[in-house]
Parts: C-alpha cells; sequence; structure tokens
C-alpha cells in the first residue's frame, strides 16, 4: 500500500528455494540492519522447489546494500527490484477491502 509520505516504497521480488527457514534468513537479515520490512508475501511455485518473496520496504540509501546482501543468502537464487509499476501490495489490501 502506498503511503503519504516523503519516501518511496519499492518491492523486491526474491526467488528463493524452497525449504524451512529460508524466511527467516531473508527477514532476519533485514532485522538485524534495522531496515524495516512494510509488508511481506510469499508463495511456492509450480513444482515446490522455489517460492517467490516479495518484500515492501522503503527506498533510502541503504536500499542497495540490502539488495547486495540479501543476493548473497544460501538459498537466494535472485532478487528483483520493482518500483511503482508493481501493485502487488496495493492489489491484495484491495482484495480486503
Amino acid at each position: 500500500m502506498q503511503t503519504p509520505s516523503t519516501s518511496t516504497q519499492v518491492t523486491l521480488e526474491v526467488a528463493v528455494h524452497n525449504h524451512p527457514g529460508v524466511m527467516s534468513h531473508v527477514c532476519g537479515l533485514f532485522a538485524r540492519r534495522a531496515y524495516n520490512v512494510e509488508g511481506i508475501m510469499c508463495m511456492p511455485l509450480p513444482g515446490g522447489k522455489q517460492s517467490r518473496i516479495w518484500l515492501l520496504v522503503q527506498e533510502d540509501q541503504r536500499l542497495s546494500q540490502m539488495i547486495s546482501q540479501v543476493e548473497k543468502l544460501e538459498d537466494v537464487l535472485q532478487v528483483r527490484r520493482h518500483g511503482n509499476e508493481m501493485r502487488i501490495f496495493d492489489q491484495v489490501a484491495e482484495f480486503y477491502r
């Protein structure tokens, strides 16, 4: 959900191996660096070996470093950064209204 503020929210799409503990590793990285995650969604992909995690975060000067750190996690396959064109969190919010 886009909230009125001076900072911009972006969505990180993280492709990961699907097994226990992956979400904890990804979110733990953000928590250890005191980087707030505004929204989290995760879905397994067909076949069950991979999942997609979407993270809604604020864009600031630390974001590129955070992406670099996430990419180094063992179970992370790819990280893609999306701007306002990615409306997945808005669509879920609309569903629940």
